[in-house]
Parts: C-alpha cells; sequence; structure tokens
C-alpha cells in the first residue's frame, strides 16, 4: 500500500522508535509499517499503547513481537495496569531474516487484523478501550523505511447492499499495493461462483476468479479486448467448502495479483492488462453470500 494515503507518515526513524498516533485510532483506520528485519535478528516488536511513560510502564493495547530464533512463532500480549495478560501465541512467521517487509495493521471495532506481505495473519481482540491508543512504538531487530497512517476515508468499503449479483467501485482504479477482501459463506448447494476485477465501460476482466465446487477447480482468466486468455488452473489445494465461511484477500503488486483464502497463500497471477488504472470495478456473483467487501 502507498504511504501516499496516509494521513501521517514517518520515513525512515531511528529503532528503537516511539512517536504519538496522530488524533488516535479509530475502526476502520489502518497502521502501515514498511520495513527489513536485520539479517541476524532474534526478535522485534511493535507496541500500541496509551501513553510512553516507563515508570509506571503505560498500558499496551497490542504488544506484537515476531521471535525468530529456536520455535519461530509471533507473541501477542496486552499489559494493563503493569501486569501482562495471557500470551497470544502464532507458531507461524511470515518475516525472514534479511528481507523486507509490508505489514498492516486494520483497526476494527472489536479487533485488530494484521496483514503481512498480502496475507491475513491474525487476529487479536481488543483488551483496553481503542479511543485510549495514542502511541506507536517499534523497537529490536529491524530497520523501517515507513510508519504510515491511512484514514478510514481511504478505505472503500459496501457496507450496504451485499446481494447478488455484486458491484462495487475501485476509486481510482487498480494500482500496486491495493487490497480487496471479499468475505462470505458459499452456498450449501454450490455450483460455482466467480469474481471480476474489470473495466465498467468496457468488457475488459484484468482478473477472472472461477472456483468450481463439483470438480475443485479454481480458474483464473482475463478478458480483453473480446477474447478470453489461457485458464490457470494449478493449485496446492481448493479452499472452499459447501456451507464455510471464506475470507479472500487479493493483493495488487507491480507485476501481478497475490490471492490469499482464510489467510493461506494460493496463488500468484500476473497482470495481463497493460494500464492498471483503467480498471476500477469489482463484481462478485454465483452461489456464495457476501458478508463484507473492502478495497483499501
Amino acid at each position: 500500500m502507498p504511504v501516499a494515503n496516509a494521513k501521517h507518515t514517518v520515513l525512515n526513524p531511528v529503532i528503537p522508535y516511539t512517536g504519538p498516533i496522530p488524533a488516535g485510532l479509530h475502526p476502520g483506520e489502518i497502521v502501515l509499517i514498511q520495513g527489513t528485519v536485520s539479517p541476524d535478528a532474534d526478535r522485534f516488536q511493535i507496541d500500541l499503547s496509551s501513553g510512553c511513560s516507563t515508570k509506571p510502564p503505560s498500558d499496551v493495547a497490542l504488544h506484537f513481537s515476531p521471535r525468530f530464533k529456536g520455535s519461530p512463532c509471533v507473541m501477542c500480549n496486552s499489559l494493563l495496569q503493569e501486569s501482562w495478560g495471557e500470551e497470544e501465541t502464532l507458531h507461524q512467521l511470515p518475516y525472514k531474516c534479511g528481507a523486507p517487509f509490508e505489514m498492516l495493521i486494520l483497526v476494527q471495532e472489536d479487533v485488530f487484523k494484521v496483514a503481512v506481505n498480502g496475507a491475513h495473519l491474525l487476529d487479536y481482540k481488543h483488551r483496553m478501550p481503542l479511543n485510549r491508543v495514542d502511541t506507536f512504538s517499534i523497537s529490536g531487530n529491524v530497520r523501517v523505511h515507513a510508519i504510515g497512517y491511512i484514514p478510514n476515508s481511504a478505505i472503500y468499503s459496501e457496507s450496504g447492499d451485499l446481494s447478488l449479483p455484486y458491484r462495487g467501485s475501485i476509486l481510482e482504479g487498480l494500482r500496486p499495493g491495493l487490497h480487496i477482501t471479499i468475505k462470505g459463506q458459499v452456498s450449501m448447494y454450490p455450483h460455482s461462483f466467480s469474481v471480476n476485477i474489470c473495466n465498467n465501460r468496457t468488457e475488459n476482466i484484468a482478473l477472472h476468479l472461477s472456483p468450481r465446487m463439483k470438480s475443485g477447480v479454481f480458474i483464473r482468466n482475463s478478458y480483453l479486448s473480446g477474447t478470453w486468455g489461457e485458464e490457470e488452473r494449478e493449485l496446492p489445494f481448493f479452499p472452499f467448502s459447501p456451507g464455510e465461511y471464506f475470507e479472500i484477500l487479493i493483493l495488487c503488486q507491480p507485476h501481478q495479483f497475490k490471492l490469499a483464502v482464510n489467510g493461506s497463500h494460493l496463488f500468484e497471477f500476473r497482470h495481463r492488462v497493460q494500464d492498471l488504472s483503467s480498471i476500477n470495478q469489482l463484481e462478485v456473483m454465483g452461489d456464495v453470500e457476501l458478508t463484507d467487501v473492502k478495497v483499501w
């Protein structure tokens, strides 16, 4: 996600870094961190807190700490009235020593949703009121290129009619760094459904997605200048089941789309359209029920 969308940006801060979150955090906003893990990293940590006191220590709404040694994991916790709560440990580490990363913390009413490099990583339920969070800190074996605070106005959310066929606008068109999330539930007796990322004035489709339930095939293709391209079907696993909830995350990168379902990376699809900004509509149709759609 480009930091140009941010209401406030900190570039190349000295680590450890602690700074204010302008106007605090609100539901729908995003904290963006772009950086590089140190080649010999042991750990680093990010804290969203209420103030920056050390004696006594400030309350911490979210303590997020990737650990690289021993059994690699991500540990989350909260500090309230000088006491740590129950640790939540995820034995999955999307960071690599010496490698760059982009991390997004999406703020919602009851939870922080964390994504790393375009794939959902974890949810962490709030343990203190969100309106008390006003400070961001990062320390440890990491170099930070940018910290950005993306306002709610930079996120398109179709919170009204989610009936099918669904059509929603991609404001200002596709661009590298743009994320699309589609949440819903597969019908009990499904045949297929489809997602199109397309142009609303022409018939061009930059990305056509079509999971076929009975055959377990997930077709990807494009439709440009009146012609379908070559289908792509290879898949490590089929992620959809009748009656089951799903969450699709699509990340637009400079040369490709990356897609994850329910937090697991599934495939890439290289761009076949030249002008990404001309692609300005999202369509969903078929045997699903939508619960949320966001473009951010």
